[in-house]
């Protein structure tokens, strides 16, 4: 009776259409992707590398394609931090910042090998909030780890859309 429960609730699953999330390739076509490095307009130094190592582990984990490089690759994915700004949230006193917020705009386009563009996303928006602090190591440390929760927040949004064709 047990066995019977399980099948018919496995069979009740597969019928319905439900399928667990992530999988698949980022486009039809796209089996192999390189991931240029993010293009840095804006004077927060390092962001570059923090986004673009976000997008590939994302790539890596949601989906089937394989990151490789630019000469056996299907695809590139490119894309620019336009800015990143920081502005506050809160204040103890008039001098005294408690919290702020960082935000960054970003351009993304997937590119065959043929020059054609794929897929884009244009003026990608993400912010963070933290905590402010009068020792500079510990604003820095804060500042970026709220980078980091962006970087990964706009690469699985990235993924989702390219998952999707949106």
């Amino acid at each position: 009776m047990k066995n019977f429960i399980i099948i018919c609730l496995f069979s009740f699953i597969v019928a319905c259409g439900y399928q667990f999330e992530g999988g698949g390739y980022i486009n039809k076509d796209v089996t192999r992707v390189a991931v240029k490095v993010l293009g840095n307009k804006s004077a927060e130094t390092g962001a570059d590398v923090i986004f673009t190592n976000a997008l590939i582990r994302e790539i890596l984990q949601k989906t089937d394609t394989k990151v490789v490089d630019e000469a056996t690759a299907t695809a590139v994915i490119e894309g620019t931090i336009k800015a990143i700004t920081f502005s506050s949230l809160s204040r103890a006193t008039v001098e005294s910042v408690t919290e702020r917020r960082v935000s960054a705009v970003m351009d993304f386009k997937m590119v065959s090998k043929d020059g054609e563009v794929i897929w884009s996303a244009m003026d990608l928006r993400s912010n963070e909030s933290y905590n402010a602090s009068q020792d500079r190591a510990a604003d820095e440390s804060n500042k970026g780890t709220a980078l980091e929760k962006i970087a990964v927040r706009s690469a699985e949004r990235v993924v989702s859309r390219m998952l999707s064709n949106f």
